[in-house]
């Protein structure tokens, strides 16, 4: 049905991971987003007990989605970007465990936003993430399992890094070779858009789009976010909405699905839920991650 894509949601974890992997598979999902720890939180000290691992891995294996189709979203609080060297050290370590329990789980990888250089200048603040993402990677030992850990485009407001392959690159540029398999980056389709990134004027313009992070990084984009924006093209400004119901539209989610890119990697919905509440022993899935995914898989097989 989904000719080799990973389509899959960031559902909600009330009643713990296990309760999410069923939300995902019965949205129609292949895949899934989670956070191993509370997003609000910096959990530089908190790792992934062996018993949620296995109650992960069993939660998983019963709905037909591997580990690897597991995308880990860091915490939203981690701004490894920051001149402050208080805030900054703290980040990376926060960083590190993330991609620790990302190892523990088996999953794809982690993703992260880089932060915000704030009132400094923006080269040192690129060299700040690669730094931190180079001591995750040496704190962690690599497994056979691989996990990367994956730079998220940004979408520019309050001097957030990101925004731009260049500044994507510079920051991977400082990972050495040896340690640049477990690394990487991905798109997220809001935050390009409100970045001033062409992705709406024609099917040509998100081919050329993707083209140009690709030879800028030296490397395709290892995930997608798909998120309409709320706000204009170039407003900076970070307001998902559902898909077609924004400032993108639809049809450029289309073009994007017919690159070949987009196959094999995980390609997740970040869409507003319908639901405001979810009871803990409910597993059914938000209505509107059925509607979103129904939308995409109709894109794949029109």
């Amino acid at each position: 049905m989904s000719g080799g894509r990973l389509l899959g949601v960031h559902p909600a974890d009330d009643g713990g991971l296990p309760m999410a992997v069923r939300r995902a598979a019965a949205a129609g999902a292949r895949a899934l987003q989670c956070f191993t720890a509370p997003p609000t939180y910096y959990n530089e000290k908190v790792g992934f007990a062996a018993k949620k691992v296995e109650a992960l891995h069993a939660a998983l294996d019963a709905v037909g989605i591997a580990p690897r189709q597991v995308l880990v979203h860091a915490a939203y609080v981690l701004n490894t970007a920051s001149p402050d060297e208080t805030k900054a050290l703290r980040a990376r370590a926060g960083l590190a465990k993330e991609y620790e329990r990302t190892t523990a789980a088996g999953a794809y990888g982690c993703c992260f936003h880089p932060g915000s250089a704030g009132d400094g200048d923006p080269t040192d603040a690129a060299v700040r993430v690669g730094t931190a993402i180079r001591h995750a990677l040496e704190s962690v030992p690599e497994t056979a399992a691989g996990a990367r850990l994956l730079i998220e485009n940004t979408a520019g407001a309050g001097r957030t890094m990101g925004r731009t392959a260049e500044e994507i690159a510079l920051m991977l540029a400082q990972v050495p070779a040896a340690l640049r398999h477990r690394t990487g980056y991905g798109l997220d389709t809001c935050h390009l858009h409100a970045a001033g990134h062409d992705l709406v004027s024609s099917p040509a313009a998100v081919t050329a789009l993707l083209d140009r992070f690709t030879a800028v990084i030296g490397e395709p984009p290892t995930f997608f976010h798909l998120n309409d924006s709320q706000h204009a093209a170039g407003s900076n400004k970070d307001r998902h909405a559902l898909l077609g119901e924004g400032t993108i539209g639809a049809e450029p989610f289309r073009w994007l699905l017919a690159d070949a890119r987009t196959i094999g990697v995980p390609c997740i919905l970040e869409t507003p839920s319908e639901r405001a509440q979810v009871v803990e022993d409910d597993p059914s899935p938000d209505p509107a991650d059925v509607r979103m995914l129904a939308l995409l898989e109709g894109f794949l097989t029109a």
